[in-house]
């Protein structure tokens, strides 16, 4: 398969062991795409792949300008409930793009957009989590066939400042509260640190089991529970952090570990991406969101500036730092054939998007009945 201009050619991979072995390539487009978020390294794509991979289901298309390789969308087929195309990484990770060299942009999105199009005639291609400025949306902006844009998921993001700067944002007596509780951490003697690279696998796995004694009982995300997400998080996270895309933090009291904290980081964006922690935080009236927040603020303002994402989900207890709130998208691309699927794709998005509203309604009227 080959793209006319400027001397760029696209290859479809299929083989799990070639893209196993681009490793080294990827991470060097990685580091060169502006836009690119921790989601999209070769460590934590590959990890997703060994872990949820399905046979015969690889879609790599692969942009090169020679031998460099200046672009890359990690795809993968399925048939469920329609034929698409969709991005490596699935529903686990917060963000999804593809990956576009900077100097490269505009020609690699043509490039991409021109195979994927041939793609399309068989297969919806449907990019969920889309953050806004992805490189995806170059591929979007050449596509010449049926497309469609729609809301998807909310992130709330906050400046990668420490944790004193982020308290003078706050109103006052706000401001007032979360210092009293900063202050209540030291003096029952919390501690943290971020640990080394040779214990990344043993605090992520700690991590999960202080995450199923936090949920015990409740109603937990059932894919963090099962062993593919365990192997993938640790097979995954132990090369990021030794390329510094991730850190880990242990909270001790009384020299125990009571709770584990995982971030991604890409660039000038550190994602908080999971945390567990001991149910005796609770009983010491820990505030957990204050001391997790504490050391996540100090890990981002290490980085280069930028942001540091509270990921998906707008839960209440997140609205206490006065964060920006950022919409992801979801992009929808088809061919003529494939037309009727982008349809159909988009009115069952709407119809679930009004039935959701429909039942926060309901929930609002019995909350101030």
């Amino acid at each position: 398969m080959s793209a006319a201009g400027r001397g760029l050619s696209v290859d479809l991979c299929t083989d799990e062991a070639a893209f196993a072995a681009l490793a080294g390539e990827w991470e060097g487009l990685h580091a060169s795409c502006p836009s690119a978020t921790p989601f999209q390294t070769h460590a934590w794509l590959h990890s997703w792949w060994l872990s949820y991979g399905t046979p015969e289901g690889l879609r790599l298309f692969l942009v090169r300008r020679g031998d460099r390789l200046v672009g890359a969308a990690p795809l993968m087929s399925v048939r469920r409930p329609v034929p698409r195309l969709v991005p490596i990484g699935g529903a686990i990770s917060d963000f999804r793009d593809v990956l576009l060299d900077g100097t490269a942009a505009e020609e690699g999105g043509r490039a991409l957009a021109g195979a994927l199009a041939a793609a399309a005639r068989t297969s919806l291609v449907d990019f969920r989590d889309v953050r806004p400025g992805s490189a995806v949306e170059q591929v979007y902006r050449h596509w010449r066939g049926p497309r469609c844009r729609l809301r998807d998921s909310t992130c709330l993001e906050l400046p990668a400042l420490p944790m004193a700067e982020l308290i003078k944002r706050l109103p006052t007596a706000r401001a007032q509260r979360i210092r009293n509780k900063v202050n209540r951490l030291g003096r029952l003697g919390v501690e943290w640190r971020v640990v080394g690279h040779d214990e990344t696998e043993t605090s992520v796995r700690r991590l999960i089991e202080l995450h199923r004694l936090q949920w015990e009982g409740k109603k937990v995300t059932p894919e963090h529970t099962r062993p593919r997400f365990v192997e993938h998080l640790a097979r995954s996270v132990v090369p990021m952090a030794r390329s510094g895309q991730a850190a880990v933090t242990e909270f001790l009291l009384e020299g125990t570990v009571v709770a584990v904290n995982l971030h991604l980081r890409s660039g000038g964006l550190t994602g908080e991406y999971l945390y567990g922690f001991h149910p005796r935080l609770r009983d010491s009236k820990v505030d957990v969101a204050t001391m997790l927040l504490r050391a996540a603020s100090e890990v981002a303002a290490t980085g280069e500036g930028g942001v540091l994402s509270l990921l998906r989900g707008d839960e209440p207890y997140k609205y206490r730092w006065c964060p920006r709130t950022v919409h992801n998208e979801r992009l929808l691309m088809a061919g003529p054939l494939t037309a009727p699927l982008l349809a159909a794709s988009v009115s069952h998005a709407t119809a679930r998007r009004t039935a959701k509203k429909v039942l926060r309604g309901r929930a609002g009227d019995r909350a101030h009945g």
